[in-house]
């Protein structure tokens, strides 16, 4: 399983050729350690053979377990996929950004206007349970302070605030400059029309032409649609922080994903 001392191995973050070195080799063991239960094998090959994405509940139907259990070894089975292509050699470095944007999503800065919507949306995000362990709208005050100014932008559909995405710092110390954490939040109205793609191709682009040399962002498990749509952005899987933090009462896991500058 991946826990939450588990780190990308040096071979991923440099895509190094050659032998895969011991230590790569050993974490990579580890992770398909998850694969000792016949659950997760079964799992594992359900989804591979589907053809179409499949919800939890249908997994767990077809395998005649409960939706609680499908999810949980749902979790653990989060950092095949990376290293599955890192030992057989594919693991390519990862796309610049989303393509296929929609015609109709435009993208700008958010301006000072956008925060009844922005909150608004944030609030939708919240409603999921999926979204982000806050269970209150921050303030407009808390939000300026924390995301960076050059950073804010929001996403556009026939003059309606669609979504938004933001960056903030992860420490004040000077190394870290170049270091933060990413949202992308898409309006409940809006889902599945390209908002969360375009916002983040804007988030992704902008910070490689300043000053950010890594973004960083953690997910819930379960929210698959944003895990695949940060990877199509050049987003990596660290881990799985198990039992990181409780959400209204329940222990929750996160995903953390990390998107490196290509040229540092």
């Amino acid at each position: 399983m991946i826990s939450s001392r588990s780190v990308r191995p040096r071979s991923a973050r440099c895509h190094q050729k050659g032998p895969l070195q011991t230590e790569d080799a050993t974490t990579y063991a580890n992770w398909f350690a998850c694969l000792a239960e016949p659950t997760r094998v079964r799992l594992l090959h359900a989804i591979a053979t589907a053809g179409r994405p499949v919800s939890v509940g249908e997994m767990a139907e077809l395998l005649g377990i409960t939706q609680s259990t499908c999810s949980h070894h749902l979790r653990k089975l989060t950092g095949l996929p990376q290293a599955a292509d890192a030992v057989m050699g594919v693991l390519a470095p990862q796309p610049c950004c989303p393509e296929k944007l929609p015609a109709d999503v435009a993208i700008r800065a958010l301006e000072p206007g956008d925060w009844t919507a922005v909150r608004r949306i944030y609030q939708e995000g919240i409603e999921t349970n999926d979204a982000t362990f806050e269970t209150e709208t921050p303030s407009r005050k808390a939000l300026e302070a924390k995301w960076l100014p050059e950073h804010r932008w929001v996403a556009e559909i026939d003059g309606e605030v669609a979504g938004w995405a933001a960056a903030t710092r992860v420490s004040t110390r000077d190394c870290f400059s170049g270091v933060a954490e990413t949202s992308v939040y898409v309006g409940a109205d809006y889902r599945g029309r390209g908002v969360g793609k375009s916002l983040l191709y804007k988030q992704v682009t902008a910070a490689d032409e300043g000053s950010l040399w890594t973004l960083q962002t953690s997910i819930f498990p379960e929210n698959r649609a944003s895990l695949a749509l940060h990877h199509s952005a050049g987003f990596r899987t660290l881990g799985v922080r198990e039992r990181v933090a409780q959400h209204h009462g329940v222990w929750r896991d996160t995903v953390m994903l990390e998107r490196r500058r290509a040229t540092d």
